[in-house]
C-alpha cells in the first residue's frame, strides 16, 4: 500500500504544472526573508475569526482552539477541551465569546477571560460538524454537520431550539446575514440554501451549480452573497456572485483558479472606493476581484508604486488618503519591499497567497481573513489525493 501511495505521489508532484496557467512562469528568484512568528498550533490550521481588532481566533489539527495577537506575533492563551480535530471557529467581532465545532460531533463556547473549560456544550449531530454561524445580537447559534442536519441553538441554555434535515444535505459553510434573521449555507448537494432561522425552514434554494460549493460569504450590507466551487484542471473552481434581494438570482462568475475554490469573502471597503472579494484555491493562489464587473485586479508595473495604490485604493480604507504619517508610510514601505518579487506578482493574473497576508497585515480584518484562506488545510503545492477529497468532502 506504501509502495502504490508513493507511486501516486510521485505522479502528482510531476504533473503539477497542468493546473498552472498557461502563462505561469517559474520564479528563481531567491526568496526575501519575512517576519516569521511562534507557530499558533501543532498541526495544520483549519479556521480563523477576528475576534478584535488585535486578536484572532483559530482552530486546528491539533484539536485546540487559540487566541492570537497577530500584531505581536504572541499567544493570548490556548483552550482544549475537543476530542478530535477542531473543523470552525466562529464569533461575532469585538466580543469576548468564541465558539469552535469539531470532527468530535460537538460545538463548545469559550470565553476570552475564563481560566477553566468551555462555558457551554452544544452536543447533538451524528457526525462532524462542518457549518457554525452567530447570530449578530450573540443570542443563537446555528450549526450544519455532514448527518444532513442543521441546528438552532440557544447560546445562553444550549438547549437545542429546532432542527431540520434534508437528504444529501452535507454542508459545508454557514455564514449569518448581517441584521437578518436568515442563514446562507452550502451544500456537497452542489446547492446554495438560504434559511429563514426563524423556524429553520429553507426560504430560498439558489439554482444548483455544477459542482461541490465549498464556502459561502455575506457581503455587509446584507444585500450579496458569494459560494466557491468544488473543481479540478479549471473547470469549476469557480466563485459566484448571488443577489440576495427580491431577484434572488446569479449575478456573475469568478473564473480563473485551476484547482478547487476553497473560500471567498468580502473585503470591506471605504467609502466610495470599489467593492472587492478574494478567493483562494488549491492551486496555491489568492485572488482579488473588483466585484462590480469581474475583472481581476492587478498590481501596476512596479512593484513598489503598484503595489502601494493596489494597497491604497482598493483594499485598507485607512490608505485611501495621502495624509497618513511619514512613519506609517515607512512602514508600508517596509512591507511591500518584503513582498514577493515583481515578476511573479504581475505574471499570474493574481498573488501568491503567503504574500498578500504579509502586504495586507496592516489591516487586521484583512489579514485575518486571508489567513484563513491561506491555512495549509486550503493551499497546498500538490493537488490532495483521492482519500483527502473524501475527507474535505469534494467527491
Amino acid at each position: 500500500m506504501c509502495n502504490i501511495m508513493g507511486k501516486l505521489q510521485s505522479k502528482i508532484n510531476c504533473s503539477t504544472s497542468k493546473y498552472r496557467p498557461d502563462d505561469y512562469v517559474e520564479d528563481d528568484s531567491p526568496a526575501q526573508a519575512v517576519q516569521q512568528y511562534i507557530p499558533a498550533h501543532t498541526d495544520a490550521v483549519t479556521s480563523v475569526a477576528a475576534l478584535t481588532s488585535n486578536l484572532c481566533v483559530s482552530g486546528g489539527n491539533d484539536k485546540t482552539v487559540v487566541v492570537y495577537n497577530w500584531r505581536s506575533g504572541a499567544v493570548l492563551k490556548r483552550f482544549v477541551g475537543h476530542q478530535r480535530e477542531v473543523t470552525k471557529v466562529a464569533c461575532v467581532f469585538e466580543s469576548n465569546s468564541f465558539f469552535s465545532a469539531s470532527r468530535d460531533k460537538t460545538v463548545m463556547m469559550w470565553e476570552l477571560h475564563r481560566n477553566s473549560g468551555p462555558s457551554q456544550h452544544f452536543p447533538g449531530h451524528d457526525l462532524v460538524v462542518t457549518g457554525l454561524a452567530v447570530s449578530p445580537d450573540s443570542l443563537q447559534l446555528c450549526t450544519g454537520s455532514r448527518d444532513n442536519t442543521m441546528c438552532k441553538w440557544d447560546i445562553e441554555t444550549g438547549e437545542c431550539l429546532c432542527r431540520a434535515a434534508i437528504s444529501r444535505n452535507l454542508v459545508t459553510h454557514l455564514c449569518w446575514v448581517p441584521a437578518e434573521p436568515f442563514v446562507i449555507q452550502t451544500s456537497e448537494d452542489k446547492t446554495i440554501r438560504i434559511w429563514d432561522s426563524r423556524e429553520l425552514q429553507v426560504a430560498h434554494t439558489f439554482p444548483v451549480k455544477q459542482y461541490i460549493q465549498t464556502y459561502c460569504d455575506v457581503s455587509q450590507d446584507g444585500r450579496y452573497c458569494i459560494s466557491s466551487s468544488n473543481g479540478f484542471g479549471g473547470e469549476g473552481c469557480e466563485a459566484t456572485l448571488w443577489d440576495l434581494r427580491q431577484t434572488r438570482s446569479q449575478v456573475r462568475e469568478y473564473k480563473g483558479h485551476f484547482q478547487t475554490t476553497t473560500s471567498c469573502v468580502f473585503l470591506p471597503k471605504g467609502q466610495g472606493l470599489t467593492p472587492v472579494i478574494a478567493t483562494s484555491s488549491h492551486d496555491c493562489m489568492v485572488k482579488v476581484w473588483n466585484q462590480d464587473n469581474g475583472v481581476r485586479i492587478r498590481t501596476d508595473s512596479s512593484i513598489v508604486s503598484g503595489l502601494q495604490e493596489f494597497l491604497k485604493a482598493m483594499l485598507a480604507p485607512e490608505w485611501a488618503s495621502d495624509q497618513h504619517s511619514e512613519s506609517q508610510s515607512e512602514a508600508l514601505q517596509e512591507l511591500i519591499l518584503r513582498a514577493a518579487p515583481a515578476k511573479q506578482a504581475l505574471q499570474q493574473s493574481g498573488i501568491p497567497a503567503h504574500n498578500l497576508g504579509d502586504l495586507l497585515s496592516l489591516n487586521s480584518r484583512y489579514r485575518l481573513h486571508l489567513l484563513a484562506m491561506s491555512s495549509p488545510l486550503n493551499l497546498c503545492s500538490r493537488p490532495p489525493l483521492r482519500g483527502e477529497w473524501k475527507s474535505k468532502g469534494m467527491v
